[in-house]
């Protein structure tokens, strides 16, 4: 991009949770999402887009860093325990990136990589709600906003909403960079607003394939937590809180407005990782089974870019895209200068996306990691490696979308296993530190007391 550019503000949304599948810019035909449907009628949506880890705080630590959890060493969620481990102590996240470039920087919701108590480096402005899930606050907790405590009461994410639009709001001259951490669409999928909850009372929840079930593993964490006999009302809480999330974007998009930046902005809208609410018989992500798995809806994520008069109104992309690529297109719109001696597994979407025509040839394949598990996804197969002796998996995403048939022992598939293998021990020998690697299992520190890798 040319540096003759002006910097955009940036508002950065990440939910957690909300799966692809879930959006009405994806295809989804009952989900009610206005706001998200008006962002992908005035920008991009990147429809092959995915999560590094399908878990909350290592997807999060590689979106703010750039960087491989075996590069970062943050390999699965961080319970509040164990949150005063140094997890990202060295590394430049995008906020410092972007406030050495001259941005006021602002986090309001969830940060989940760490301490959550104080501001971490590189923001101006800190109004975090803490790595627990309550979809109320009933008054009795503190939060701290920039040194001050306030007791307050209502929805989680509209107390974000308000802090948000509270740093938007404020009068400064530098561009902004605001991280929006709502905490929506996470569980408990129960007592969310009822008026949105209506909106659901004649879904057919078509985009939930009935009568799956998983055969390649147990039932684990969310998954055992879900009453089966009361699925839909769980599916109909999902989608309410989709429905609440997207309210939430529009208030910070009127926001944006209402101070006249709007043209002047770069929104993104993504999600820390997918969830399955259902399908495949599974409630959660990569740890909604034993052993961990990086099923599509799993690993897809929604990822939504504005910009205008930069990135061309109502395009489509289907390159393969992840939170690495997001990082380092971020960086380069913010004109940050990022780190000579960090090696960074991701590339800049931007000018493919400002010149749908330029930009080199892409990648045409996608790695992810969750722990020990490795994986190794093309257009039409995947390869998920467990490590140190499986069990592992290989699917024809063409013949088998649904992932139900493991081709791991065909012989038909053999090249197609090696050559997969192959990336996936190139891939993690180049992007992969000492002592931070995913194989290195329970050597690694301590994240929660449900680790995969140590039960």
């Amino acid at each position: 991009m040319s540096t003759t550019r002006r910097q955009p503000n940036i508002v950065l949304f990440v939910t957690d949770d909300h799966g692809q599948w879930a959006s009405g810019p994806y295809g989804n035909q009952e989900v009610v999402t206005p706001n998200l449907d008006r962002l992908a009628a005035l920008g991009v949506v990147m429809e092959n887009a995915f999560t590094t880890t399908p878990v909350c705080s290592a997807a999060r630590a590689s979106l703010l860093t750039g960087l491989t959890p075996s590069q970062h060493g943050v390999h699965d969620y961080i319970a509040m325990a164990f949150d005063r481990w140094p997890w990202l102590k060295g590394e430049r996240t995008l906020a410092q990136l972007l406030q050495e470039a001259g941005y006021r920087t602002g986090l309001a919701g969830k940060w989940h990589v760490g301490n959550e108590d104080e501001p971490a480096p590189g923001f101006d402005s800190w109004f975090s709600v803490g790595s627990a899930y309550p979809l109320l606050h009933e008054g009795t907790r503190e939060f701290c906003n920039q040194g001050r405590m306030e007791k307050i009461c209502g929805y989680t994410d509209e107390i974000i909403a308000e802090q948000a639009t509270r740093f938007v709001e404020s009068v400064d001259q530098r561009p902004f960079f605001l991280l929006v951490g709502l905490t929506a669409t996470h569980g408990p999928w129960s007592g969310h607003p009822e008026r949105l909850v209506g909106l659901y009372d004649d879904a057919g929840f078509g985009d939930i394939p009935a009568g799956e079930s998983y055969p390649f593993g147990e039932q684990a964490l969310e998954s055992q937590s879900v009453d089966r006999g009361r699925e839909r009302e769980a599916q109909a809480q999902y989608c309410a809180a989709v429905s609440h999330v997207d309210e939430i974007v529009g208030r910070l998009l009127e926001a944006v407005d209402g101070v006249g930046k709007l043209d002047e902005t770069l929104v993104v809208y993504t999600s820390d990782h997918g969830l399955n609410c259902g399908h495949h018989g599974v409630w959660g992500k990569g740890n909604g089974t034993l052993p961990l798995n990086m099923l599509e809806e799993s690993i897809r994520v929604p990822l939504i870019l504005s910009w205008p008069g930069v990135l061309r109104a109502g395009m489509r992309r289907g390159e393969l895209v992840d939170h690495l690529d997001l990082f380092q297109t971020l960086a380069e719109s913010g004109q940050a200068q990022l780190s000579s001696s960090a090696d960074y597994a991701g590339r800049s979407m931007l000018p493919h996306l400002v010149e749908p025509d330029g930009g080199g040839v892409w990648r045409n394949v996608q790695f992810g990691e969750y722990g020990t598990v490795r994986m190794a996804r093309t257009r039409r197969h995947k390869l998920v490696q467990r490590h140190p002796s499986g069990p592992d998996e290989l699917f024809d995403l063409e013949a088998d979308p649904r992932e139900c048939h493991n081709l791991i022992d065909s012989s038909s598939h053999g090249a197609v296993h090696s050559e997969l293998s192959s990336l996936i021990e190139t891939h993690f020998g180049r992007y992969c530190r000492p002592g931070k690697s995913g194989t290195l299992g329970a050597e690694l520190p301590q994240h929660n007391m449900t680790e995969a890798w140590r039960t």
